[in-house]
C-alpha cells in the first residue's frame, strides 16, 4: 500500500518536538502535474556535475546539481510555478531552490545537515520530490537516537522546521534496487534575501 493510500490527503507529522518538526505529505502535487515538471525539468535544467575533496583527494558528487534564486530574470518557469505552489501551501516566502538529480540508485547523499549560515533563522526547508520515489532516512544524533524512513513519493513535500538541523541528519542512500531517476527541490529561505552559493551540504557529510 502506498503512503498516500495509508495516510490519504492528511499530512503526517513524523516528529514535532524541542527538537524540531518533521512533517511529510505524499500527495502536494497531482500526479499529471508531477510528471510534467519532472520531464520539463530533467530535459531543461543545465545539470552540473561537481567534484569534492574527501580525505585528500577529490571525488565525484554521486548526482547532478543546479540552484536558483527564485527572483532572478532567468528562472525555468517550472521552478516558479511549483515555488508558487511550496509557498501558497506553507505560507514560507521561500526565495532559493536547490535542485538535485539522483540518476538511479548509485545516485545519493550522504547523512548531512544544511549550512546553518546560509538559512534564515527559524525558517523551514522544504523538499518537494519528483520522478521515482527514493528513501529519505532522517536519523536523530542525540539520545534516543530515533531514525525515521520516508519514501518520498513523487509529487511529495516533506518540511524540516528550522531545529531539525540541529539535532538530525537526513539523506538519501544508495540503493541497489532499480529505480528511476529523482528529482528533488529543496526550497530555502537565504539570509537577507540572498540566494547563496551553490553549497547544500554541511562539511561534515560525504559523497
Amino acid at each position: 500500500m502506498s503512503q498516500a493510500a495509508l495516510f490519504g490527503a492528511e499530512p503526517l507529522v513524523i516528529v514535532d518536538d524541542e527538537h524540531g518538526r518533521f512533517a511529510y505529505e505524499p500527495a502536494l502535487v497531482g500526479p499529471e502535474r508531477a510528471a510534467a515538471w519532472f520531464a520539463t525539468l530533467l530535459a531543461d535544467i543545465p545539470w552540473e556535475a561537481q567534484r569534492r575533496s574527501m580525505y585528500g583527494r577529490e571525488v565525484d558528487v554521486p548526482r547532478l546539481v543546479q540552484h536558483y534564486a527564485l527572483d532572478e530574470p532567468g528562472l525555468p518557469p517550472v521552478l516558479g510555478e511549483a515555488a508558487r505552489e511550496v509557498i501558497a501551501h506553507t505560507g514560507v516566502r521561500f526565495t532559493s531552490v536547490g535542485l538535485n538529480l539522483y540518476r538511479d540508485g548509485r545516485d545519493s547523499v550522504a547523512p548531512h545537515n544544511d549550512h546553518l549560515e546560509e538559512l534564515t533563522e527559524g525558517e523551514p526547508i522544504a523538499l518537494l520530490s519528483l520522478g521515482a520515489t527514493r528513501r529519505m532516512a532522517l536519523r536523530e544524533r542525540e539520545p534516543p537516537k530515533r531514525a525515521f524512513d520516508i519514501d518520498m513519493e513523487p509529487g511529495s513535500l516533506l518540511t524540516m522546521s528550522y531545529a531539525t538541523q540541529f539535532h538530525y541528519d537526513h539523506g538519501i542512500p544508495k540503493t541497489r534496487s532499480a529505480v528511476g531517476p529523482r528529482i528533488s527541490l529543496a526550497f530555502r529561505v537565504r539570509p537577507g534575501g540572498k540566494a547563496g552559493g551553490r553549497r547544500y551540504i554541511s562539511k561534515r557529510s560525504a559523497p
